[in-house]
């Protein structure tokens, strides 16, 4: 772990002991919340309780761009491939009885005969493979997951089960971010159109091994077995999922016996290894979320990229880490995590703080006196923390933040120009995103098109979209690398993004359940069993 050298320390005065005093009165106010209702785990009542970080606003695929949408939607749903449990990333077979690249641009496929959507509609086909990944890059719908198939093409149908992916351009990114993925999911053409053609939280039918039971918004869904289901047994009659966007207040439903799995608190990480709740198991995971802050060009203040440059400089990465992330956590170089493709050996703007740096960049964008900005974060400790520690930092370069916490699901539509003007009032924004093992992926949502929907920096950079396009169809490992490393310098250099941390991915879950994990530690909810 890089730590902050005594230079940047005597700047910033910023200590770690500090920063968990500061926030011991938020945590200790979420261990007065009401704990989650409890439910018999017995034969009567086989229910596998997890938690997610957000709650579900579309459960339409072409339209659900979350990561706890997916979560839902592969177990309510099918793909041809899904994602393989264990500690190597690979995929397995799913609605796919036969899959197979015939050349870089097809990819032929046969269905499982048998697969039936309930409601009547009847029996999975080609037809509906067809339909489900054609819709997603059909401008009518402006789907936020539409670059997951960047070079889709269309796709065959040759008979009731057999067909045939067709692509413009080979796409690199096809087997680990858009079959076994968001984009891979498979919804039925009959009911969507019947629907009108899109839904939001009420699927019209569904294919997979569980069905939507119930669903209290903010407090719990309820997944049920799918009678019409052909396939493996589910090991569980229901699974409950509770949106619960902190850590430390998830720590609290697990002890009280009301989870069965979920991510915890880097603080609480070290102390829960050592001695972890009685029957329950503890792993820390390498994670591929990227944290950032973010700076609006289009707003009038951080518009100057002057102004952006010197909040770069004021940013004292190794503290946030400290601070915020406990030291479990490494200092990220962009968006791209180790050992993927892409991923940078350093940044251009120092980690550490450089103050004076900062108040130069501040005099020559006209402000020699400071400069007073807005800070938005979601309403997590870790967040807050973090805001914190960058509040702190900027202040000794005389930049005076405000920071305004947000619950998850105001916070999610703030840089969103469907939902209204407020992203308008960007200034600073504390985000992280969850991503997919290949670059393309986490680099899809800062090119020009996703401006108002998840580029809240409004990012609009030429050589960036080109190359992020050429990267898709590029074969050669090393020349993918470069592409990925220069998107990521433009990012930077841009004084729009400052980037922070991949964080780090620890869990825990109950020793009488055996968990279906991704590599980074993500569940895979219909694969979860009995220990």
């Amino acid at each position: 772990m890089t730590q902050r050298d005594c230079h940047s320390q005597q700047q910033s005065g910023i200590s770690r002991r500090h920063f968990i005093k500061g926030t011991g009165a938020s945590i200790a106010a979420l261990a007065a919340l009401p704990l989650l209702p409890r439910f018999s785990f017995s034969a009567e009542h086989n229910i596998l309780r997890v938690r997610d970080y957000g709650d579900f606003q579309s459960l339409d695929p072409g339209i659900a761009s979350n990561l706890y949408e997916e979560n839902i939607s592969a177990v309510i749903y099918n793909k041809l491939i899904q994602y393989q449990p264990g500690d190597e990333w690979g995929w397995q077979l799913d609605a796919a009885e036969e899959i197979e690249q015939v050349d870089p641009t097809h990819i032929r496929f046969k269905l499982r005969p048998g697969i039936m959507f309930t409601d009547g509609f009847g029996e999975m086909t080609a037809e509906d493979v067809k339909y489900s990944y054609e819709r997603i890059i059909d401008p009518e719908l402006e789907s936020p997951i539409k670059g997951d198939w960047a070079t889709l093409k269309e796709v065959r149908v040759k008979d009731k089960y057999n067909g045939v992916i067709v692509l413009k351009e080979p796409f690199q990114a096809l087997w680990m971010t858009t079959l076994p993925y968001m984009a891979g999911n498979i919804i039925s053409k009959k009911a969507t159109e019947a629907a009108g053609g899109k839904y939001s939280t009420a699927p019209p039918c569904f294919s997979g091994p569980y069905v939507l039971e119930s669903w209290s918004p903010k407090q719990r869904t309820v997944l049920a077995r799918n009678p019409e289901w052909k396939g493996p047994k589910p090991v569980f009659d229901e699974i409950h999922i509770f949106p619960i966007d902190d850590e430390k207040t998830a720590e609290i439903a697990f002890e009280a016996g009301d989870l069965d799995y979920t991510r915890i608190s880097l603080s609480s990480y070290e102390m829960m290894k050592a001695k972890p709740p009685e029957n329950s198991t503890v792993k820390n995971f390498p994670s591929l979320y990227y944290v950032w802050v973010g700076m609006n060009m289009e707003n009038p203040v951080t518009s100057n990229p002057k102004i952006r440059e010197a909040v770069q400089y004021a940013i004292d990465v190794p503290s946030i880490l400290q601070a915020g992330y406990f030291g479990v956590a490494e200092p990220a170089t962009g968006i791209v995590p180790p050992g993927l493709i892409g991923h940078r050996p350093k940044n251009i703007i120092p980690r550490e703080a450089r103050i004076d740096k900062a108040k130069a960049l501040l005099a020559e964008a006209g402000y020699p006196n400071g400069i007073a900005l807005t800070f938005d974060v979601r309403n997590k400790s870790s967040h807050i923390t973090a805001a914190q520690v960058i509040q702190a930092s900027l202040a000794a370069a005389g930049i005076e933040v405000q920071i305004n916490s947000h619950d998850s699901g105001s916070f999610w539509s703030l840089g969103d120009e469907s939902k209204g003007d407020r992203w308008k009032e960007i200034q600073m924004v504390l985000n992280r995103f969850s991503s997919a093992p290949d670059p393309y992926y986490a680099a899809q949502w800062f090119t020009k098109d996703q401006i108002g929907v998840w580029n809240w920096e409004r990012f609009a950079n030429e050589e960036y979209n080109d190359l992020h396009q050429k990267a898709a169809v590029e074969s050669d490992p090393k020349k993918r690398d470069e592409m990925y490393r220069r998107m990521q310098d433009l990012m930077e250099m841009s004084g729009a993004y400052h980037f922070i941390t991949h964080e780090a991915n620890p869990a825990i879950y109950r020793n009488s359940i055996a968990p279906a994990l991704r590599p980074d530690g993500l569940p895979l909810l219909r694969y979860f069993g009995k220990a």
